[in-house]
This record gives C-alpha cells, structure tokens and sequence, in this order.
C-alpha cells in the first residue's frame, strides 16, 4: 500500500470510530429498554457497507487500496464485535437470555441480509 493509502487509511479510522459512537447513542437515546439497537443498527451499516465494497471489487474493478482504506479502515473501526459480545453476555447475565438470544439471531440475519443485498445490487449496475 502507498504512503497516501496509509494516510487515508488512518482518516478513515479516525471517521469511523466516532461515527459509530455517535449513532450508537443517536440510536440508543431514541429507544428504550436495554436491547443493544444501537449496536445492531451500526453493524448492519458496516455490513451494507462492507457488502456494496465487496460487490465494487469483484464486479466493478474497484481498487485493492481503496478497498483496504474503506473495508478495512472505516468499516473495522466503525462496526464493533467486541461490544456485540458484551451485549449479548451483558442480557443474559441480566437474566434476559431471550434478548440475548434475539440480539445475536438479529446481528447475524440482519447482517448477513445487508451484506448480501448490496453485494447483489452491485452486480446490477
């Protein structure tokens, strides 16, 4: 990778932290109980994200670096398996398994649906 794709790299992180953290209380604010929505709602962007990246790379010759400073950069600091762990062990701690068990069924379908969809609308442009 290039000194400027390090450099965008680091610009990226440094976006997508703080834009998950800032949606996720956006999120969390607006809704109540201690369902982990927050969480869910930015690791279902990242995964749209992550999927149209995906579908820009294999179909549309997107670029290896700008793949890395995206995919990597901004999606790795903005989506968070780290706190959907502590989330999910959090609820069912609590006492609250089902929640727990709806958070990681949600996390993983909804992801996945996200990841796939834009992977699949890349392909139709």
């Amino acid at each position: 990778m290039t000194a400027l794709g390090w450099v965008g790299f680091a610009v990226a992180a440094a976006v997508g932290a703080p834009a998950r953290y800032l949606l996720d209380g956006f999120v969390q604010d607006r809704t109540a109980g201690l369902f982990p929505f927050g969480t869910l709602i930015v690791n279902v962007i990242g995964s749209l994200v992550l999927g149209s990246l995906a579908g820009l790379a294999l179909h549309h010759h997107l670029s290896a670096e700008t793949k890395t400073v995206l995919g990597t950069g901004f999606c790795g600091a903005f989506t968070t398996f780290s706190t959907f762990t502590f989330d999910t062990v959090r609820l069912a701690e609590e006492g609250d398994v089902g929640d727990a068990c709806r958070n990681v069924l949600f996390s993983v379908v909804a992801g996945a649906a996200a990841a796939g969809g834009a992977l699949g609308l890349t392909l139709s442009f």
